[in-house]
Order: C-alpha cells, then structure tokens, then sequence
C-alpha cells in the first residue's frame, strides 16, 4: 500500500540518523572538557543535518492513530537531540563554555529517553541499547524478543522522580528478568544532577548483563554529604526495596556515583552497617582521615572500583591517587581506572566494566 510505503520511507530517513546522532551526542558528553569544547562540537556538527532532514520527512507523514505513541516519541527524541546539538554549538561560543556543555547533556540523555520505547517496537533500536559487543548476541536478542513490555515490575519506572521533582527515585529491570538472583547497583547522580538522568547511565550496560538498576534523586541540590545519615537510610530503604521486589544476589549490592555521588559512595558506604557489598566511586572527592572514623572490619577486603578522569578539573586527578593508596593499604581490594581523555563526565563505557567486575567476570583492569 502506498501509505505503507510512505510510513516505512519515513523510518528509514529518520531512525538510523537517530541513532547515530544520540552516539554523536554520547562522544560530546563523554569528552566534554571546557577548553576542548569547539574540537568535541566540530566533531559532531556533520550528524545535525541528516538528522534535521530525517525528522522534517517523518513528520510530513500522517501517522495512524495506532502507531501516534511510535511517531510521537521518534518526534520527541529528535527534537530533543537537535537542541541538544544546538546546545553544544552555543556552548563552544561561550567564554564559559561548561555550563552550557552540562545542559546540552542534560538534552541529550532526555532525547535517549524519548527514545527507549521504540526499542520495544524495532530491532535496531533495541540492539542499540545493548553494549556494543552483544548487539550480535543471538541469546541475549532472542530473550528481549520474546519479553513482555506489559509486564509489572520490568523496564524503566519512575517512583516521584519525574524532572522536577526531588527525593523520588528511578529503577530499570532488564525487560527478559524472569526471577532469577541479579546484581543491584544503586547509582548516584552528580551535585545538582538528578537520578531519572543518571540512570541512562547504567541502562545499556544494565540492559546487557541483567542487572537491576536504581538511581535515587537527592532531596537537595546534593547528597548530605554533612548529615550522611539523612540519604544513608534511604539509600538502605531502596536496597530493602530491591530485595522485596525481586531476586537479589545479596553478595553483588554496589553503590557506584558520579562526584558528589562518588563522594557520597565513599561516605555512606564504607559505614559499618552499609547494605552495600562493593563501592564505585568516579570522579569523586576523598580525603583520607574519612578513613579514620572507619570500622576495620569493613574496610578489609572491600571490593573498590574507582574511576578518575586525568583531566578532571573539579577534582584533581591527584586525590584519586591518593584514595587508591589509602583505601590500599587500610585493606581494601582497589581496580583503578585512570582515563586520559576523561574530564568531569561520567564514562559511559565504563559501567559494562564496572558490571563484569561486580559479577566476576574478569578480566579486569588492575
């Protein structure tokens, strides 16, 4: 039929300029780092216009009452991904460019998000939230396959996180869970950040190795860094939450976070009643008499895995390597990652990394 036609004309000039402009935008956040800001966006300029004439021909199309939900979120993510471009464009501009860099991140995951459920509706997107090394994972494509979206309990949910809202949380369930023991990974955004961001952070990788994720929204701008009591116990509710909802492997709970999330990490879990199991801490501050007030106990043989950026301009590279040698020698068991090309962004990669770790299945960076 010719509107057929028309409807499968439109995908094809609109999803796969998408998706390569979601990733183009991806390598602006990853190597977001203020005085590198108009090489990072002359990197990705050329994916705006194929993109602009992608939605411009998908949007001519009448779609149909049952596929509105189909087109409405192709839309959204669009045009969320070109502000995010123009964002970007703004920002190198800018003699202070970061600011401007951090929103158009902020655009860009929303225009990740827009774009989640198609992955329900069409292979290539649901291949492109899996690691890159398992979009050819037959087993793993077979299961999300035959997953039921309808089901309780799976995929992303929200509980009073939406953007403008605090102290909520989100959670993501691989679609293909189906009661077995999983890793639980409850992730920390960074200072002013928010959890139902954050957790585009860890979806892929989660989506991938069969995880269950949790990104808490701190009440305030941060986490209570000064009364860690305050998130602590809340952080130690959402575990218990985890544990009634589904099968967790109760030897894999990681508490992982992005600056002051990694800072929190390191304040809240390595307390002597912390639910967690193993500590991801990136681009976190440290300072070593914290480890003065810890339980001994509970600092031998802990399982860290501390990620850093070289070019850090928060939080000097040099307090990661003075964490890494103080959490070693109070007997900590530390994987430390040091990126050279990392700035004060969370690495996407490195979440399927941190996953491996969790589950033991090496080899891992030393």
């Amino acid at each position: 039929m010719p509107e057929t036609d028309e409807m499968l004309d439109a995908t094809t000039a609109l999803i796969p300029p998408l998706l390569t402009a979601l990733d183009a935008l991806s390598y602006a956040g990853r190597h977001m780092h203020p005085p590198n800001i108009k090489v990072v966006v002359g990197a990705i300029e050329s994916y705006q216009q194929p993109l602009e004439f992608g939605l411009e021909v998908f949007t001519n199309v009448p779609w149909p009452e049952d596929l509105a939900d189909f087109a409405a979120h192709a839309k959204s993510s669009a045009t969320l991904a070109l502000k995010a471009f123009a964002g970007f464009t703004t920002a190198a501009q800018d003699p202070d460019p970061a600011m401007g860099a951090y929103r158009a991140m902020g655009l860009s995951t929303k225009a990740i998000e827009a774009a989640y459920p198609l992955s329900y509706m069409l292979p290539p997107v649901s291949r492109y939230f899996l690691e890159p090394s398992h979009r050819d994972n037959q087993p793993l494509l077979e299961a999300l396959g035959k997953s039921d979206v309808q089901m309780p309990n799976v995929g992303v949910m929200h509980a009073d996180n939406a953007s403008q809202e605090r102290g909520g949380f989100s959670v993501y369930v691989p679609e293909y869970y189906a009661g077995e023991e999983v890793p639980l990974v409850v992730a920390l955004h960074g200072g002013s950040g928010h959890g139902r961001q954050f957790l585009w952070s860890w979806l892929r990788a989660a989506r991938t190795h069969n995880c269950i994720v949790i990104s808490p929204t701190s009440a305030d701008r941060t986490w209570s860094l000064m009364n860690p009591e305050q998130d602590s116990d809340r952080l130690a509710e959402l575990v218990a939450y985890a544990c009634e909802n589904w099968q967790i492997d109760e030897t894999k709970i990681l508490l992982a976070g992005m600056s002051d999330g990694g800072t929190f990490s390191y304040v809240s879990g390595l307390t002597e009643d912390s639910p967690f199991t193993h500590l991801a801490p990136c681009a976190a501050s440290f300072h070593p008499m914290l480890l003065e007030v810890v339980d001994e106990q509970r600092i031998q043989e802990l399982p860290v895995y501390l990620t850093h950026g070289a070019l850090d301009w928060m939080f000097s590279v040099e307090v990661a390597r003075t964490a890494q040698n103080a959490l070693t020698i109070a007997g900590a068991r530390v994987v430390y990652r040091e990126l050279a090309d990392l700035s004060h962004t969370y690495p996407l990669e490195e979440s399927a990394e941190i996953l491996r770790w969790l589950k033991g299945e090496g080899p891992v960076h030393e």
